[in-house]
């Protein structure tokens, strides 16, 4: 082992355990001062595991690049048990990206919340992982064809399709919470990260010193990126509105009162006018919220559903911020007023006995129900 591969080896494992211990530091202590708050829902706990995936994520970078270096230090690289190793911590490392996806806010719309899909592309990531393996073991003898490395070629294409979650994920959520810089950045470095393995495969392409350099930078911008991530959901669960400070009254036809104190709402009166659909939708969940039980609750939001598309929610946010004038930092986001419990499924955040509404307009709406 060459003493430039010790150092990015050594690099590596150092890089990752820093990264690993201040994303799990800063997941432990958002969890214990917003722990009610984000176990608010009684159906589903709704502490959010992202950052304890990526975390996760992390350390096994830690364990894989340990035992990357002791394969090289000791000479077993070789062998079929180094395989093995290897691949299990590919997988592995690749299961807690997924993992911390399904709780990504604005991962795309087939993996987030959506446990089906999220056990399908475990499922693809194993089977890539056993390719590999299978191909590793097949070209052991000559593992290197016209300057190609048969066996990684199966887990640079997952890792194309990875990284496309990954700059969907991150570059949405940021442009969410105000950082375009930081999306941007996040969008190269996944890019970077991309790029980095493809010497792995295509082994003729550059020189040992700046492949190893590539990687060390491509994987330190990574775990910033995780860290500015977790840095930024504690400034927006400090600014997301409590459900048990929040109340709404329905007065009369479009006229709605609202006080949010976070956001510095107080008894603001909203007028709807000509936007009756907006209104309508906004009192369908809060009838269903106040009278309802358990799954009469919620409010299926879906082609199929009570109400067509997530849209509509979007026009309720965008229509009282205009209405409200508000600046920006007190700007409504959808998820400050609809809970998302997963598969199509909505319910307003606000609590049953905060929600009046009045006893005319509640039979009038009940006789177009």
């Amino acid at each position: 082992m060459s003493e430039i591969t010790k150092f990015y080896s050594l690099a590596h494992i150092s890089i990752s355990l820093i990264g690993g211990i201040l994303l799990l530091a800063i997941w432990y202590n958002i969890r214990k001062r917003f722990r009610q708050f984000l176990e608010e829902d009684d159906s589903q706990k709704r502490i959010d595991k992202g950052l304890l995936y990526l975390s996760v994520a992390l350390f096994i970078w830690v364990f894989s690049g340990t035992w990357i270096y002791l394969g090289n230090l000791y000479d077993y690289t070789d062998t079929i048990v180094y395989d093995v190793g290897y691949s299990f911590f590919s997988v592995i490392n690749t299961l807690a990206l997924l993992l911390a996806l399904f709780y990504f806010d604005f991962a795309p719309q087939f993996l987030y919340k959506n446990k089906r899909n999220t056990l399908i592309l475990i499922s693809i990531a194993v089977t890539v992982s056993v390719i590999t393996f299978l191909l590793i073991q097949s070209y052991k003898d000559n593992p290197i064809i016209g300057g190609v490395r048969i066996g990684s070629i199966p887990d640079l294409i997952f890792s194309c399709f990875l990284t496309y979650l990954l700059i969907v994920s991150f570059y949405k959520t940021f442009m969410n919470r105000g950082l375009g810089l930081v999306s941007i950045i996040s969008v190269l470095a996944f890019l970077f990260m991309l790029f980095s393995q493809v010497p792995d495969v295509f082994v003729t392409i550059g020189e040992e010193l700046y492949i190893h350099l590539i990687k060390i930078v491509a994987k330190t911008t990574f775990i910033s990126i995780f860290l500015v991530l977790a840095t930024s959901w504690v400034i927006q669960l400090a600014l997301t509105p409590k459900p048990s400070e929040m109340t709404i009254q329905f007065l009369d036809w479009s006229l709605v009162k609202i006080t949010i104190p976070s956001k510095e709402i107080y008894d603001q009166t909203i007028d709807f006018g000509s936007k009756t659909t907006q209104y309508k939708n906004l009192l369908k969940f809060a009838v269903k919220r106040k009278y309802g039980d358990g799954e009469s609750q919620y409010v299926l939001v879906n082609s199929g559903g009570e109400i067509k598309s997530q849209t509509y929610l979007s026009r309720i946010i965008e229509n009282i911020n205009s209405i409200l004038r508000l600046d920006e930092i007190s700007h409504l986001e959808r998820k400050d007023l609809f809970t998302f419990m997963g598969q199509g499924k909505y319910r307003l955040r606000v609590i049953p006995e905060n929600i009046s509404i009045d006893k005319t307009l509640l039979e009038e709406f009940q006789k177009t129900m």
